[in-house]
């Protein structure tokens, strides 16, 4: 695999974005799986312990489709980490509240989510950390933050079969 079609003279940001998206995904759905958990369950297990949020305000985190988030919230009720209960602030309004055995499991993917960055940001000489980090922070924060709405949905990797 490259990241220069031929002919190109400039780096394919897109490439290299991706598939380093991609292969950390791939390391970090690994290792989660280790304890039970999706990457998806993590994060709404974090973001639901961080405050009272709703199902679509822990979609919006995560990126997420509404069929993808109940999915993904059924899945936790089912384990005994999250169950979906009435707001404190507003009473039509249902929130996903972490369970304590399901904070005991977050604690525990936190520390498995931060060992994979680690290890993909150890691969760099401390300079280059820093300044990719520094790098992606205003790309996410500037030109690239916010995604531009069009009629063609944008696609996800293909997943390669071997």
């Amino acid at each position: 695999m490259t990241s220069m079609a031929p002919g190109r003279r400039q780096p394919d940001l897109s490439f290299l974005l991706d598939r380093t998206g991609y292969v950390l995904r791939t390391r970090m759905t690994a290792a989660l799986a280790e304890i039970g958990l999706t990457p998806r369950m993590h994060c709404v297990l974090v973001h639901a312990l961080e405050e009272e949020r709703t199902q679509i305000q822990l979609a919006e985190i995560g990126d997420m489709d509404k069929t993808t988030m109940v999915v993904t919230v059924d899945a936790l009720e089912k384990a005994g980490l999250a169950e979906r209960r009435p707001s404190s602030r507003d009473r039509r309004a249902r929130i996903i509240a972490v369970t304590e055995e399901g904070a005991r499991v977050a604690a525990r993917s936190q520390e498995i989510v931060d060992g994979v960055h680690a290890a993909a940001l150890g691969s760099l000489p401390p300079d280059e950390r820093e300044t990719l980090l520094r790098a992606l922070n205003t790309l996410v924060n500037g030109h690239l933050g916010t995604p531009v709405v069009s009629g063609q949905p944008a696609r996800r990797v293909r997943q390669r079969t071997k």
